[in-house]
């Protein structure tokens, strides 16, 4: 029986089956060409290395295929790595792909009832029954999609968790700034990234989609309020604020807004979305480190790695 990849040791010998997440090729410096990988199961992922390979090897894998791996592992950089003997693909009809995807820690059950129970209490009923109105339309892919194609949130429901995890911080932030409008302040959480369901393709090795490439999710979704509004005949500043909080949510203009934060709800707004991503990285990161070791670098953290501490 395999292993899941959390369960693995240093020294393991054995059978591994998993997800290709990424499949790239390489040339040793003595010219032998390589496989590297990003393997998947729903306990996690991990790099690994097929050595030697042969020109039918070298093109025969795909991301998004499941494997069965018959390897060693090793400690490399004081990160855990696959190193692969035999490797052999696994009928698609004889996959059972929930085995091959990450969990988050929250439920969709818990998802649902608890993004719907803050929404369903929010005052100004202008930007409840738009908030509603498209958490409805969308419902179905909204609980399983990823927030990200990688970096953070990047598994089946963590576009929903993100949501969350964002909507927490900000009904806290909003008792402790009375400025804040906390109805406003939470429907540009619910919306800022619900047009990441058109600019990605899938919840399961997700791409970008002509739609994502062309016009983003930005701008997707603002244009998604401003139809939903004039659907429902509501009109006014509501809806003018609301797409500003989707349109100004990167913060800065060349983290892709085309327009920078001009009140306080969406300065929060692109504050908090950036704690909650950040957090979540760094949580990532670090959950294969020893205590008392460093991740490695982030890209998307300034390219730093991170100290797991002993306390």
């Amino acid at each position: 029986m395999s292993k899941l990849l959390a369960e693995l040791e240093d020294g393991f010998h054995g059978t591994i089956e998993a997800l290709l997440i990424q499949v790239n090729r390489g040339v040793t410096a003595k010219g032998a060409p390589y496989l590297s990988f990003v393997l998947q199961d729903k306990s996690g992922r991990m790099d690994a290395k097929y050595w030697n390979v042969s020109e039918e090897q070298l093109h025969q894998y795909k991301a998004g295929m499941v494997v069965r791996i018959f390897a060693d592992v090793l400690s490399h950089q004081k990160q855990l790595q696959v190193r692969i003997n035999k490797m052999e693909i696994i009928p698609t009809e004889d996959v059972d792909i929930s085995l091959f995807v990450k969990e988050g820690r929250v439920s969709k059950d818990e998802l649902k009832t608890s993004i719907f129970k803050i929404l369903e209490n929010m005052k100004n009923e202008n930007i409840k029954r738009i908030c509603l109105s498209i958490l409805h339309d969308y419902e179905q892919d909204f609980f399983i999609y990823p927030a990200a194609k990688r970096n953070h949130h990047d598994f089946v429901g963590g576009l929903a968790t993100h949501v969350l995890g964002m909507m927490k911080l900000a009904k806290f932030m909003a008792n402790q700034y009375p400025l804040l409008n906390e109805d406003l302040l939470l429907s540009g959480v619910l919306l800022h990234d619900i047009g990441k369901l058109m600019e990605l393709s899938g919840a399961v090795i997700t791409e970008y989609t002509v739609e994502g490439k062309l016009l983003g999710h930005i701008s997707i979704m603002q244009s998604i309020v401003q139809q939903k509004a004039d659907d429902l005949g509501i009109s006014g500043e509501e809806v003018m604020l609301m797409r500003h909080m989707i349109l100004s949510h990167h913060g800065h203009y060349e983290y892709g807004s085309p327009v920078l934060p001009l009140i306080p709800e969406a300065e929060i707004l692109y504050l908090i979305d950036n704690i909650d991503a950040r957090m979540h990285s760094m949580e990532k990161a670090l959950e294969n480190v020893e205590e008392g070791d460093f991740s490695q670098r982030i890209f998307a953290l300034e390219n730093r790695s991170f100290y797991k501490s002993k306390i």
